[in-house]
């Protein structure tokens, strides 16, 4: 990590700008290489993470590790985080005033790891970084705002319940590192959404 980083969670784990801070036993940072081309953002920690302090440690982080590692990358070439930063009760939806105080802290992390793409990790981050509902609609499409790529694909908790949905995971985040490896060759790739 760099000072930048340190810092940033530093302040995360000391956290006590909404209601979650009171029901958490540890807030969540992201973690991952600070010179990821990808940064993968999901919805909140669940209960593993919540334990552990760590993004994507749970049945979820199982899955996402399997999908990283059958596209050829792993957990440690990448940068891994949340829309929010603690568990929320019973593994519930992130609110509104949960979503905006948390902000502040994955602007943060977006401007500090400077991703080539963001990938919008199920409905919650979709809606909080793209403003979309629907990611039926728009998975596995990339997309452009501000300037910032986005890749948006399901959230690999959907995978638990539906085991179909796993070869969808792996499809998605095998095209994420097949764009990534074209814009490294210097290859002009095909924007399929850019929002406004």
């Amino acid at each position: 990590m760099n000072g930048r980083l340190d810092v940033l969670h530093n302040t995360i784990t000391e956290c006590t700008k909404c209601a979650l801070h009171k029901t958490r036993t540890k807030a969540v940072p992201g973690t991952g290489s600070e010179m990821a081309d990808v940064m993968l953002v999901g919805e909140a920690p669940g209960r593993t993470e919540d334990a552990v302090g760590e993004p994507f440690v749970g049945a979820a982080g199982r899955m996402l590790k399997m999908a990283l590692e059958s596209a050829g990358s792993s957990r440690e070439k990448v940068y891994i985080t949340n829309v929010v930063k603690c568990r929320p009760p019973d593994n519930r939806v992130p609110n509104n005033k949960e979503r905006s105080s948390c902000k502040s802290y994955l602007d943060a992390e977006m401007k500090t790891i400077k991703p080539k793409i963001i990938c919008v990790m199920g409905n919650t981050a979709m809606g909080s970084l793209l403003g979309q509902t629907g990611i039926g609609k728009i998975r596995g499409k990339l997309c452009k705002m501000n300037g910032q790529m986005y890749f948006p694909t399901i959230h690999p908790a959907a995978t638990l319940y539906n085991r179909e949905l796993i070869k969808v995971l792996n499809s998605d985040i095998k095209r994420l590192f097949d764009i990534i490896s074209q814009i490294k060759d210097g290859v002009d790739v095909k924007v399929d959404i850019e929002y406004d």
